[in-house]
């Protein structure tokens, strides 16, 4: 059995256009995101990174090829299954302002608790843990509506802590995060996938931080996906083709470094 918790299969996304056509975005792309692993997808503006995601949890349909899930088309799951399976954590606010923080997080129990919606125990308790592990359980009786950004970010991704699935999807999780926030979430998310065998894949725009905390980046141009090891895709070049700009560099650390020269010298 394949160690790919996802694998992407000469995909091609993008989205309906006028006259019965699509707006290409990517084509034939592959890679794979191993189980237990944490996976950046690293791109410039319009590549694709959220479509890909949408792509994959079924949010909108893929134009072409095939994405698996633990060795199986995305078709072929259940409604049931594939809440079961995996979650996603969007950029966007939900429309639950009304609710409290326990009250949303607690919609992640929603595949496991039946028509009615009633929570057991074990329910409690699972809805609890999550909203500790993302440092929310002192806000579980606020309203929604009163959170921040970055702490309405965390409790969607306590949501989806909740819901138990062993892949986890995120488009931009530390848009909203101070460089304190930002650090304590990617270093929860590595945690979640090291020690509890989550497979994680999130989109971002932070490159130094993807390379000195992802496992592996899935990096999206025109060509389609250059996959890989951060210090692997560093050596052999695809992190400065991505970067373009001379000047600046990635050092054995993996930290950007930008060398300005003084041409009136």
């Amino acid at each position: 059995m394949s160690n790919n918790a996802i694998s992407l299969q000469d995909v091609t996304i993008g989205y309906p256009a006028r006259h019965h056509s699509h707006h290409i975005i990517g084509y034939n792309m592959q890679a794979t995101a191993p189980k237990g692993t944490m996976t950046c997808i690293i791109g410039r503006n319009g590549t694709g990174k959220s479509t890909l995601l949408r792509s994959i949890a079924r949010l909108q349909n893929r134009l072409g090829g095939d994405i698996l899930l633990n060795g199986h088309s995305i078709d072929s799951y259940a409604q049931d299954e594939f809440a079961r399976l995996l979650s996603i954590v969007l950029t966007s606010r939900p429309d639950a302002q009304s609710m409290t923080v326990y009250e949303l997080v607690a919609l992640g129990r929603t595949p496991y608790t039946g028509f009615w919606g009633r929570l057991s125990d074990e329910d409690r308790k699972i809805v609890d843990h999550a909203l500790y592990m993302v440092g929310m359980q002192n806000m579980s009786r606020r309203r929604v509506c009163s959170l921040s950004d970055g702490e309405c970010q965390k409790v969607m991704i306590a949501k989806s802590l909740a819901q138990g699935t062993p892949i986890i999807l995120l488009d931009e999780p530390t848009a909203f995060l101070d460089f304190h926030g930002k650090v304590e979430l990617l270093t929860l998310l590595r945690r979640l996938a090291h020690n509890e065998g989550k497979t994680i894949l999130l989109s971002t725009h932070d490159l130094e931080a993807a390379l000195q905390t992802a496992d592996r980046l899935w990096m999206l141009d025109k060509d389609g996906i250059h996959e890989g090891e951060p210090k692997l895709l560093v050596a052999n070049g695809d992190v400065d083709r991505y970067i373009g700009q001379k000047g600046v560099s990635v050092d054995k650390d993996f930290r950007i470094k930008i060398s300005v020269s003084d041409n009136n010298n």
